[in-house]
Formats: structure tokens, C-alpha cells, sequence
């Protein structure tokens, strides 16, 4: 009996320390999670509340290193770039509509709430998925640190460039612990100062209306998320991001337009956008936005300028350089007559591909049915159309002839004589910068 007894305290005593261990060690229930806020507070490298579950993990040395990184690069960001754009959305631009559409954004919310920070409503879109809506007590200390260290990785470019690279999009927001673009909306939103109070996964059906995903309706057509948040006015206001095709044959089925469409007149922004609606296939995108957008910011890789030739009245700031290499074809020689030094107004950050300073360029361009851009004029846009008809054509029978002479056979190439390699000096690196 005093035996039994004995194995009993003993068992018990054991079972208690493995369960402090455990408490120690393992990651939290799952069943425990964090308010939408304080999820988003932590993801940005700030504090959550007192009573969070997550408060424990600001001791922790890699969160602390986490909200180091966070906020020497917000800084850093705030000189740099958004205060001067507040300083310029303060003074240039005027009306702005309680609807911006911000298509090929991927999940920068950050430059849009900067040009923007009145807007009720904000629609994005991008191809990324929203993927998984982050439960952070499910993750160790050890997945949480890499999980961390995967979000600022994947901001890197937008925090330093101003816009996310698209190939590298697909690998950090498909292969992450956190995966898609809900847990970075999350943090620009907490950084740009929003409280934010609800965060959920969403379908858009043929007909643009919104299902909650756990509906699992049978015709769900794109794949978004949905996020209520407000700043220090306490107004609540929405976020949209849609997962969709804008092509011609992507959107026509996607619900995307007939969603926008029931929001009436919008604002419109434009941002490293790859030049896709300077091609035919995005057409219908582009129409859309022309016809129901009181006005579009962008840059030159958004809507081509010849398409605000009539009934736009324009605003150029910045400077046009042309584009970068990788989309050298997209030169625009109308620009230099809109952004001729008398017409644009200096600014003093860089955005989109163009990121440095006194190289960027942005229009705003403000529909107005009585405005007649001269130099923009039909003879000249007619003109820019052809000669770009003709290049079109130069382009494709470059490539023919290109393809041809790759089909003629090649002599056997002769095998080299062996050299002695030199061991690279000690120290020497080589650098790959990708393009977007």
C-alpha cells in the first residue's frame, strides 16, 4: 500500500515536470491564437498587447532582432520615401474618391495607403495566392525565428526598391511557413499605423459577389482576402486583395470587374506594373480602369500615355529617363514632351522600377472632359502607334530570322586547349541582381 502510494507521488511528479517542460519547449496550443491586431503588431516587429499570447516571445532574442531590422528599416523608409510623399499627396493632389483600384499590386499596401491614406475602401490585385490567414502559436520558437526571417526576406525589394520582384514573389510567398500575401498586408498595415480588427479568407463568384471561403461555393472564380482595419480616427474602413488573372482571358471570368464595377467612380494607381497594359491582351483591364477611374496615378510602366490624349487633364512630377534594360522595348517618346522641364514638378524620392532619386517618374492624370493634351494630339499619337506598329514587326521578323538561323546545322566546335585556371583572389565576390 505504502508502496503503491509512493509510485503514485512519483508518477505524478514526473508527469508535472514533463508538462512544465513541455510548456517550455513546444510551441503553443494550437487552439491558442492571437487577436488579428496583435498578430499583425508582431509580424511588424511591435509590441502586441499585454494580454497576447504572444507577448512572451518579445523576450526572446530573435524577435528582438526582428523589431531591430523592422524598425531601422521603417526609418530608414520614412526619410527616405513617405514622409515626401505625404508632403506631395498633401500639396498636388486634391478630391481624392473613398475607392482606389491598385491592379498589379501584389501585396503592397504600403504605397498605396502612402499616395492614398484617405481612401474607405482598397481594392488590389495581383497572380500571388492570399494563402493561409497566420496562426503564430502553432509554430516552435526555433519555425517561428525562420518564419520571421522569411518575412523580412520577402520584403526586401518593396522596403528597398519600391516594388516586390515577380519571380521572386512566387518562390518566398509559395514556399514560406507563412505562405501568400495575407501575413505581409498584415504587417504594412500595422506599420503604416492601422488597428487592425478582422482579417478573412474569401471567393468571388462569376457574378462579383463575395462568399467567405469555408462556403467552399462550387463556382468560386478568384480567391482574395478581406481586411477591416482602422487608424487613429477609429473609422472603419476595407482592404481587398484578389488572387486573379487580369489578362483578357483570365478577368472576363473572374468576377473581378463585375466586384469593382458596384463600387462606382475610383481613384486608379499604377505601379511596376511590367508593362502589361501597354499590350493588347490586357486591354480589357486597362479599359476598365480608363472608363471608371476619376483619376490614375502612375508611372510609365501603367497605361500608355497616348490613351490620355483627350478628356484627361495631366500632372507630370519627376523626371523620364525611359525604362530600365529589361523592358527597353517600352520606350515612350511622347513622354519627353509631357515631362519637359516646365511641365513637371521635381520630386525628391524614388518609385517604381526607375527607384532612384531625379530618375522617377509619376502622372497623375485627372479625367476631365474639356481637356485636350496638345502634346498628345491625334497626329502624334497616330504616329507613336505606327511607328510602334513597326517595331512590333521588326521585333517579330527579328525573331524569324533568329529562329531560322538556329535551325542551320552548326560545325562541330573544336575542343580547346586546356588552360591553367587562376584561383579567383582571396575575398572576391560576385553579386546577381535580379530583375523584376
Amino acid at each position: 500500500m505504502v508502496r503503491t502510494r509512493i509510485f503514485s507521488m512519483l508518477a505524478a511528479m514526473i508527469v508535472a515536470a514533463a508538462s512544465s517542460l513541455a510548456a517550455h519547449t513546444a510551441p503553443a496550443s494550437a487552439a491558442a491564437t492571437a487577436s488579428a491586431d496583435d498578430t499583425a503588431r508582431f509580424l511588424a516587429g511591435m509590441p502586441p498587447s499585454d494580454g497576447s499570447s504572444l507577448k512572451t516571445y518579445t523576450n526572446e532574442g530573435f524577435w528582438k532582432l526582428h523589431a531591430r531590422v523592422f524598425d531601422s528599416t521603417w526609418d530608414g523608409l520614412e526619410k527616405r520615401q513617405l514622409s515626401k510623399i505625404r508632403t506631395l499627396v498633401a500639396k498636388h493632389f486634391n478630391d481624392p474618391k473613398p475607392t482606389l483600384f491598385y491592379t498589379f499590386s501584389g501585396p503592397d499596401f504600403l504605397y498605396a495607403d502612402a499616395f492614398f491614406p484617405t481612401a474607405e475602401t482598397y481594392v488590389m490585385a495581383g497572380l500571388e495566392p492570399p494563402g493561409a490567414i497566420p496562426n503564430l502559436n502553432k509554430f516552435s520558437k526555433k519555425e517561428l525565428a525562420n518564419a520571421l526571417g522569411e518575412l523580412r526576406g520577402s520584403l526586401s525589394s518593396v522596403l528597398s526598391y519600391s516594388f516586390f520582384r515577380t519571380k521572386s514573389m512566387r518562390i518566398d510567398f509559395g514556399k514560406a511557413r507563412m505562405n501568400g500575401t495575407v501575413p505581409v498586408l498584415m504587417a504594412f498595415l500595422a506599420r503604416s499605423g492601422k488597428t487592425v480588427y478582422d482579417v478573412s479568407l474569401i471567393d468571388l463568384d462569376e457574378t462579383g459577389a463575395v462568399h467567405p471561403a469555408e462556403e467552399k461555393i462550387a463556382n468560386a472564380k478568384s480567391k482574395g482576402v478581406k481586411i477591416v482595419f482602422s487608424d487613429n480616427t477609429g473609422k472603419k474602413r476595407t482592404l481587398y486583395y484578389f488572387s486573379t488573372d487580369l489578362s483578357n482571358d483570365g478577368i472576363k471570368t473572374s468576377g473581378f470587374l463585375a466586384f469593382a464595377g458596384k463600387l462606382g467612380s475610383a481613384d486608379a494607381f499604377i505601379k511596376s506594373a511590367s508593362y502589361l497594359m501597354h499590350e493588347d491582351k490586357f486591354s480589357t483591364i486597362r479599359e476598365f480602369l480608363l472608363a471608371n477611374s476619376s483619376s490614375i496615378l502612375e508611372d510609365d510602366s501603367g497605361i500608355p500615355i497616348r490613351y490620355f490624349a483627350q478628356g484627361w487633364r495631366l500632372q507630370p512630377f519627376g523626371r523620364y529617363v525611359g525604362p530600365i534594360p529589361l523592358f527597353r522595348g517600352q520606350n515612350q517618346p511622347a513622354l519627353n514632351r509631357v515631362f519637359s522641364k516646365d511641365r513637371a514638378t521635381p520630386i525628391d524620392f524614388g518609385i517604381g522600377y526607375r527607384w532612384r532619386p531625379m530618375e522617377s517618374n509619376l502622372l497623375l492624370a485627372v479625367k476631365d472632359s474639356a481637356a485636350n493634351a496638345p502634346e498628345l494630339s491625334p497626329e502624334n499619337a497616330a504616329a507613336e502607334r505606327e511607328k510602334n506598329r513597326k517595331s512590333d514587326r521588326s521585333a517579330v521578323e527579328g525573331k524569324r530570322v533568329k529562329e531560322a538561323r538556329a535551325d542551320i546545322p552548326k560545325r562541330e566546335p573544336r575542343t580547346p586547349r586546356k588552360r591553367k585556371q587562376q584561383a579567383a583572389p582571396v575575398g572576391s565576390q560576385m553579386f546577381l541582381f535580379e530583375q523584376p
